[in-house]
């Protein structure tokens, strides 16, 4: 039987993965207040196994902020960590 072996890799320095980090429980107020939402469970979900919330240390409920790079410019994502 193969053991699944823990991964070496930090997934965030991947060149593909957009830049994430979890904000601070203070921020969150403004977020919701800035997208006229009451309640994170409006924002979309990423699961709690996600390798990048795994890497993060980010728990159920925390709010993690995504910044793409797009052709059109930075672009800024919310999701609730589920």
């Amino acid at each position: 039987m193969l053991k699944k072996a823990k991964s070496t890799i930090n997934v965030l320095e991947h060149s593909l993965v957009p830049e994430m980090k979890i904000i601070a429980e203070g921020q969150v107020g403004s977020v919701l207040e800035k997208y006229g939402i009451s309640s994170t469970s409006q924002l979309p979900q990423i699961k709690s196994n996600d390798p990048e919330v795994v890497a993060l240390g980010a728990k159920e409920g925390n709010v993690i902020k995504i910044e793409r790079v797009e052709p059109t410019g930075k672009c800024t994502y919310y999701r609730v960590v589920s």
